[in-house]
């Protein structure tokens, strides 16, 4: 169901009636969930901001109403990993094989020939663009920080959170091999510097396959050390492989334990997890939970790039032990990753497809979580963004108005005819055309 343009008016008040909510994103004492987790609810919006929710059939006074018949209602989203300073260049430098390496160097020849400062911007506005219309509220993008390109690539962060800043809260790590901190001193204490002017997040590679040892452990204490004296929260991508030497997701959450880090912590990936035998599998899961440190898994783009070999059908899924890691406290998310570049030829940073989809490949269904929280609730809380990924009076109305009523009609197809209202009035849910890209990219 798609309610008419119209009917939803640009000021005043109006009643969503007769809609239904995830039961986790909402506060308590509006009825019993059904077997979903979603409750029949009446939402007052009053000069953009919800002002009333009630039990459905509850709606009072004289503001319009506007029927949802069952139709569900989701807060903005929250896209906690992505690489949009990456984003759309899958059709300048194509990924030679599908894989990491593959991906890796395919990057590394695109961004030392092609990633100046109007380049950057461009496509990165392209997806903040895309991310918008699909109904995110709050995206955090990883920022390649080597060398030169920092200097270029984080005044353009900073210019293009400020004109995104009422539409789209805008977060950016720098992303560098944790070893820089062992190799090139200057060069990361400038970056940790760099970083900390634009309140950025620190962030790392840790050793791609390696088994972490001393040298791993000396990087992420000087990691750590840097991100505490300067107050910044830090970011990791993690065990992004199919090695069973890759356990540095213990090793990060032993250093959180051992020094008691104060900031939040992410570990993104930790693909490897999933590959090792149940006991050291559940001593790292049980390490990283008393840690705090929270996990993120990148579906589409992990199934995308691990066990590919040309001729070989993939024997696993790229996932981390997502079910194991929220059954032991661990705050878990997925989220987009990349777009539209070599390391995942697809995408467009519309999260009702990352949920979608992680919900296939991680078989979230037949279980009793509130998995919505995965790209809502969750990461909004990881990114400290109390008010983003709930729906809460007082609030912003933010949200995503959708025809369909249950989890299983909104896994089935793209929802295309969605409704986003950004502070009470629709937004355009068109996303921006390929084709504007064509002259960045040189493709005329």
């Amino acid at each position: 169901m798609k309610t008419p343009d119209a009917m939803i008016p640009d000021r005043g008040a109006f009643w969503l009636t007769h809609a239904r909510a995830p039961a986790c994103l909402l506060e308590a004492g509006l009825g019993s969930p059904d077997a979903e987790g979603l409750v029949d609810v009446d939402i007052l919006v009053r000069d953009g901001v919800i002002a009333d929710i009630v039990a459905a059939g509850a709606a009072a006074g004289a503001p319009m109403r506007i029927e949802r018949a069952g139709g569900l209602v989701l807060p903005r989203l929250v896209d906690i990993h992505t690489h949009i300073d990456k984003g759309h260049i899958i059709g300048r430098r194509p990924n030679p094989d599908g894989t990491h390496w593959g991906a890796r160097t395919s990057v590394a020849a695109d961004r030392e020939n092609h990633w100046t400062t109007e380049d950057v911007y461009a496509r990165m506005n392209f997806a903040l663009r895309c991310a918008y219309a699909h109904g995110t509220a709050s995206l955090r993008t990883h920022i390649d920080s080597l060398g030169k390109q920092a200097a270029i690539t984080w005044p353009v962060v900073e210019r293009i959170r400020a004109e995104w800043k009422d539409r789209v809260t805008l977060q950016a790590v720098a992303l560098f091999p944790i070893d820089l901190a062992l190799d090139d001193e200057p060069q990361f204490r400038a970056l940790v510097e760099r970083v900390a002017r634009a309140g950025g997040i620190l962030g790392g590679m840790t050793f791609l396959g390696q088994a972490p040892g001393e040298r791993s452990r000396a990087a992420l204490e000087r990691v750590f050390d840097a991100a505490a004296a300067h107050g910044l929260d830090l970011d990791f991508h993690v065990d992004e492989s199919d090695s069973l030497d890759a356990r540095s997701l213990g090793q990060i959450a032993d250093v959180i334990t051992r020094k008691r880090f104060r900031g939040r912590v992410v570990a993104g990936h930790c693909c490897s997890l999933s590959l090792f035998d149940d006991a050291t599998r559940n001593d790292m899961i049980a390490r990283v939970a008393e840690s705090g440190l929270a996990v993120v898994s990148l579906p589409m783009c992990n199934m995308y790039l691990q066990d590919r070999s040309r001729g070989r059908t993939p024997r696993w899924r790229g996932v981390t032990a997502l079910h194991e890691l929220a059954a032991a406290g661990v705050p878990v998310m997925v989220s987009s990753d990349n777009t539209r570049d070599p390391f995942y030829a697809y995408g467009d940073l519309d999260l009702l497809e990352v949920f979608r989809e992680s919900t296939r490949i991680l078989q979230l269904d037949h279980c009793e979580s509130d998995w919505i929280s995965l790209v809502a609730a969750t990461p909004a809380a990881v990114m400290g963004l109390p008010d983003a990924g709930r729906l809460r009076v007082g609030q912003s109305a933010d949200l995503i108005l959708l025809g369909a009523r249950t989890y299983n009609e909104l896994n089935c197809r793209p929802q295309n005819n969605r409704i986003v209202l950004v502070g009470g009035r629709m937004v355009d849910t068109t996303p921006p055309d390929y084709r504007e890209l064509d002259a960045t990219l040189g493709m005329g």
